[in-house]
């Protein structure tokens, strides 16, 4: 269980610095999360360390150690070549007069610059009100180079300080302090991911998962988020890869956790996915079949264990399933398919979906992953059995229908699946099923399979749009076409030709159509 932590909005995070070695330590991680336009206000007596602990930023800013970055005593600013951005360090001691820093150039010197200021208190009115100050102090108690450090956030610094410290805190406990930090291409959500590499070469990974911001009310006084039943924060993935571990599954371990920082350090299952570069590898995809088929023959809890709490999953339920659905009249529609449903066209969309669901959902439920599709299954050939199969995002794990995370990974929206592996790993799934259960409804699954099938596409139609047009990530359209050909694939179904029709009439762009 991780400690107690102090909240991640508190301004203030306090540092002992031993030595010169520890100064430099500490530079090092804080010009990693630097930036430019950045205001770094150092301050503290004469021999606290300021110009110290500006050089040893100044050189793991440029990336040269031997820089000499003396300090700017006498000519008031010194500038540097950074990282595509100047680093302007100044000292303001013989600042008589704020306006004798209008005769210096002051504004057009720190446009875009990291600034790094040496007794800031001279000329205050020259402050940022978000910046970072850095308070040093002697520590003689600890020796004749100790100095300590007292970092105060102001402004929007205060949650970005937070975020450092919590980051440094979970590393210490992971025990991944000294360990190089590389940042991963994000996915399509709020969290980012780091690459954590030590001297030794073993790897880790650094999940920040901040909570889940709560948008605008949608309806029944609930935003999108909560309607959709996503995750609110990162216990949701701790309960899930702990329960997802206790299945005899490949969950990453977790080395150590804060909730209230939404941190993590997590194993790393490497970067072998079930599908190459030339589509679905058919051994994996198999094992990943026989993966879900064995999940949903458990009985598995509802209710997992969190830090001491009960992580409740919750129930995968229509109004969640139609509030996805109908991000494809928002998003999809009007800026790919240039047409605008009227109300009533909306309000019949969402009637027939409404009555396609409720048989499935009426049906049995089992932990539904969502997200089990090619991007976040890996393959560990150095591991046994279903243990082969690496899981990651996995977090907003609902109740649901079995047959969703199937057509998840058949019908994947980034990955063309050829019919004729789709039916054989479809037809290998049944066999399973029946093999534990010879009461197994094939024809009702086939149904429920095509609906989960369309259901995820229509959202993906949604959700894809809206990351061109909301988020500025145009890569994602790149995918529609596939997307579209599974939903005419899945509409295909008679329990769905009410929907079919309602498409061929108000939507045909999202079946193929040309128009």
């Amino acid at each position: 269980m991780s400690p107690a932590r102090a909240s991640p909005v508190d301004p203030v995070w306090r540092i002992e610095l031993p030595g010169e070695q520890a100064t430099e330590a500490f530079a090092a991680r804080l010009a990693a999360w630097l930036q430019p336009g950045d205001m770094i206000a150092l301050s503290g007596d004469l021999g606290a360390g300021k110009t110290t602990l500006a050089r040893a930023l100044i050189r793991a800013l440029t990336g040269d150690p031997s820089l000499e970055a003396p300090s700017p005593t006498f000519t008031l600013m010194q500038t540097y070549d950074g990282p595509g951005y100047p680093i302007l360090h100044a000292d303001f001691y013989r600042i008589r007069r704020p306006d004798e820093l209008v005769n210096l150039g002051w504004e057009e010197a720190t446009e875009g610059a990291l600034v790094l200021i040496e007794w800031p208190q001279r000329a205050e009115e020259a402050l940022k009100p978000d910046r970072l100050e850095i308070a040093l102090a002697l520590a003689p108690a600890s020796g004749a180079e100790a100095r300590s450090a007292t970092l105060i956030g102001h402004g929007a610094f205060a949650s970005r300080l937070a975020r450092a410290r919590g980051i440094a805190q979970v590393l210490a406990e992971a025990g991944w302090s000294e360990a190089q930090r590389v940042f991963m291409q994000g996915d399509a959500s709020i969290r980012a991911y780091e690459k954590l590499i030590k001297p030794s070469g073993e790897t880790a990974i650094l999940m920040i998962s901040p909570p889940r911001p709560d948008g605008p009310i949608l309806r029944y006084g609930k935003p999108y988020a909560a309607i959709a039943k996503l995750a609110d924060d990162i216990r949701a993935f701790i309960a899930m890869a702990e329960g997802l571990r206790a299945q005899g599954l490949s969950a990453p371990r977790l080395y150590a956790h804060s909730v209230a920082d939404g941190l993590a350090v997590l194993e790393d299952l490497g970067d072998e996915f079930i599908a190459g570069s030339d589509g679905p590898i058919a051994e994996r995809y198999s094992l990943a079949v026989d993966l879900l088929a064995e999940l949903h023959c458990r009985t598995l809890p509802a209710e997992l264990p969190v830090d001491g709490e009960t992580y409740t999953i919750r129930p995968y339920d229509a109004e969640a399933m139609l509030v996805e659905v109908e991000l494809a009249l928002d998003w999809y529609a009007p800026y790919v398919a240039k047409i605008t449903p009227a109300s009533g066209a909306r309000a019949q969309f969402l009637a027939l979906w409404r009555e396609a669901l409720a048989p499935i959902l009426a049906g049995p439920a089992t932990w539904t992953l969502r997200d089990y599709h090619s991007p976040n299954l890996l393959w560990l050939a150095e591991r046994e059995g279903l243990a082969r199969i690496g899981l990651i995002d996995f977090q907003d794990c609902v109740l649901g229908p079995p047959a969703y995370d199937l057509a998840a990974l058949l019908q994947d929206a980034r990955v063309d699946v050829g019919d004729d592996l789709e039916l054989k790993l479809m037809a290998q799934y049944t066999r399973r099923r029946l093999d534990r259960d010879p009461a197994f409804d094939v024809a009702g699954f086939a149904a429920a399979y095509a609906a989960m099938g369309a259901q995820r596409a229509t959202k993906i139609l949604g959700i894809f749009a809206r990351l061109d047009r909301r988020d500025g990530k145009p890569h994602y359209l790149a995918h529609l076409p596939r997307i579209e050909r599974i939903l005419a694939k899945s509409l295909a179904h008679p329990l769905l030709s009410p929907i079919k029709s309602w498409h061929q009439t108000h939507l045909p762009r999202a079946l193929g159509a040309d128009l």
